[in-house]
């Protein structure tokens, strides 16, 4: 059939969920034409799976997303029904902000926001192939036979790309949550030389809220004090939904034992390798044998659905088996399942052929994110997406790409994980894989990012002034509480009250503070006369004050790793003519192409031995003995 040629863009979006948001908004708000195209657009910033955003780790990400600039916070303070800040019995590393979605709202605010946006257009179509001219692409075809030209392409489909549902003995082709999938993109990939992988996840049943005994679980209510995502938003009251809590127990694992030979990931069907992090219930049953059960948290899907999602019981068991095992559960005796619990199968690309930009190293101007890239999770997507789109933008304006190293960002972190070690199984990201995480703490994201987001054109004006004056209000204070003392006598009632040895003599409010059992809202008492802060400014100064000589180490360790990182790698070296490289590191380095000693120090087969030949390498090149 004849082609037709139909519009030109700056930049083409293919897939429509948090990678592909992130990435057409980025891309549209920095002044280019862009294009974004859904197979269908109720799959716009779907929810497929858990109905919330954030968590251990992935919260950083928002926050991170937020002060670049772009919509995952803005969107998430608009539409949640419980937030939570979780570890808060830990120091502030690791205190991770969590917000239970809506998820139709959720849907429908990215939506309208795609919409009214300038410069970018919407599309329900599917791609089903891209044009290519010298090694660079130029543009997409629809499975309508439409042309679209552009001078960049992002792939973010998701798990589309050839997706496969597997429940029990069943399996047909299906993308997430009912919808179709993409089969000839996957294909036509593979013809551009793309080695695509294939990976799995799994998502677990729904059910009617009023088959639920909430009697027999434990209510979880969410945070009195909400805490914004946005760095826009000071304030938030809102009503909340209550979630609720229980556990498998020794039954539900009979159950499931005795079924293990109809489960699809037992019974040889999944090809894909799933999420060690988040496994199905009939893994964890296998896996930990020893565990008497597991635990469950029941999660309204919405404000105005009945439908409750059963986070942590993920399956690709049959369905009479679900009904099962789902029955013995306290709480759960009697619920009425709406949607089976799945396990989904799909395409995806090795990272490593990706630049630390997300550009595919053998297409010029191709750029991919989320899951397509082999990770898991919206957070990680809409990072991904964001990234993707700043740098096809700088890529068509021949502008140096943007990447944030390890010590600025836990998105710095997720990508050099993806593009340079690798992932054997969808990727998560977790606080433990930060070497730095005291330094990239939730509230400070925007200390860190804002003025790199307002550099490139994705921080509005009244962003950029909002965070100015935090940082103002933060220095101030922080000056103000240092030249401010107090006498003995005027703390001694303060301090006795919460079992702080008493003064000597006059000391500074900074020192006080920098004591563990003082904190610094309380200060207020023995403070007349003390500043009303935002509440971001006063997070900032009570952390950057108690952990002031922790943070001053780990300071000193981003100098160390900077300057491994400041040796920079040409992208064209030959690593075959370098002399003492063992032949896998060259090989290694060769399919790479590191950007810096201290990114190829990261490669997984390349040694401390191999590092020291190239900082010789690069030392004799330096005096021109090469």
């Amino acid at each position: 059939m004849e082609q037709i040629v139909m519009d030109r863009y700056d930049v083409i979006v293919v897939g429509a969920g948090h990678a592909g948001c992130e990435a057409a908004l980025a891309s549209a708000r920095m002044g280019n034409k862009t294009m974004i195209f859904s197979i269908n657009l109720e799959a716009v910033a779907m929810m497929p799976c858990n109905p919330s955003i954030g968590g251990t780790g992935k919260g950083h990400l928002v926050r991170e997303i937020d002060a670049l600039g772009g919509e995952m916070g803005i969107n998430i303070d608009k539409t949640f029904i419980q937030s939570r800040m979780l570890n808060t019995a830990k120091g502030p590393a690791v205190h991770s902000l969590r917000a239970q979605a809506d998820k139709h709202q959720y849907h429908m605010e990215m939506k309208k926001t795609l919409e009214r946006q300038e410069n970018l257009d919407m599309k329900q179509d599917e791609v089903v192939d891209l044009l290519t001219e010298e090694g660079r692409v130029c543009g997409v075809v629809t499975r309508t036979h439409c042309v679209y030209r552009s001078k960049a392409v992002i792939l973010a489909t998701g798990t589309f790309l050839r997706g496969k549902i597997f429940i029990g003995g069943s399996s047909f082709p299906g993308g997430p949550n009912g919808l179709a999938p993409s089969e000839e993109l996957a294909e036509n990939l593979r013809k551009h030389g793309m080695k695509l992988r294939r990976f799995k996840t799994g998502t677990p049943a729904r059910a009617l809220a009023s088959t639920f005994h909430y009697d027999k679980m434990i209510r979880q209510d969410g945070d009195e004090k909400i805490v914004p995502f946005s760095f826009m938003n000071e304030h938030l009251e809102r009503e909340q939904i209550p979630c609720w809590l229980t556990y498998t127990n020794e039954e539900t694992h009979r159950v499931i034992r005795e079924n293990f030979h109809r489960s699809a990931l037992f019974g040889g069907e999944i090809e894909g390798i799933g999420p060690r992090y988040c496994p199905s219930i009939e893994d964890k049953v296998k896996r930990f044998a020893d565990k008497k059960r597991h635990q469950l948290f029941i999660e309204p899907e919405g404000l105005d659905t009945e439908e409750m999602y059963i986070q942590g019981m993920s399956s690709s068991m049959p369905e009479d088996v679900q009904r099962e095992f789902y029955h013995t559960i306290e709480g759960l005796e009697d619920i009425r399942i709406t949607r089976a619990a799945y396990a989904i199968e799909y395409d995806c690309i090795d990272p490593q052929e990706l630049k630390l930009n997300l550009e595919y190293r053998n297409i010029g101007g191709l750029f991919c994110a989320g899951q397509f890239n082999g990770s898991s999770g919206y957070e990680e997507a809409a990072a991904q997406g964001l990234m993707a789109g700043i740098n096809a933008s700088l890529e068509i304006n021949g502008r140096k790409p943007f990447v944030l190293d390890r010590s600025e960002a836990y998105i710095g972190v997720l990508i050099d994980d993806l593009v340079t070690k690798g992932t054997n199984e969808p990727y998560r990201i977790m606080t433990s894989r930060a070497e730095y995480r005291l330094v990239l703490r939730q509230d400070n994201a925007d200390e860190r990012l804002t003025e790199k987001g307002y550099d490139l054109g994705l921080v509005s004006e009244e962003r950029y002034q909002r965070y100015l004056s935090k940082k103002q209000e933060v220095e101030r204070e922080i000056s103000r509480l240092k030249n401010t003392s107090v006498a003995p006598a005027d703390a001694s009632q303060y301090l006795e009250e919460r079992g702080s040895s008493p003064l000597q003599n006059r000391v500074s409010l900074y020192d006080l503070l920098r004591r563990p059992e003082i904190d610094y809202d309380s200060l207020a008492e023995i403070d007349p006369d003390r500043p009303d802060l935002s509440s971001h400014a006063r997070d900032c100064v009570q952390v950057r004050i108690k952990y002031q000589g922790y943070i001053a180490k780990q300071l000193q360790q981003i100098e160390r790793f900077k300057k491994l990182e400041d040796k920079k790698l040409s992208p064209d070296l030959d690593y075959d003519g370098i002399r003492g490289l063992r032949l896998e590191a060259a090989q290694k380095l060769g399919r790479i192409r590191p950007l810096s000693v201290g990114q190829a120090a990261r490669i997984s087969g390349v040694s401390p031995a191999d590092i020291n030949v190239l900082l010789i390498y690069l030392e004799k090149q330096k005096r021109g003995g090469l």
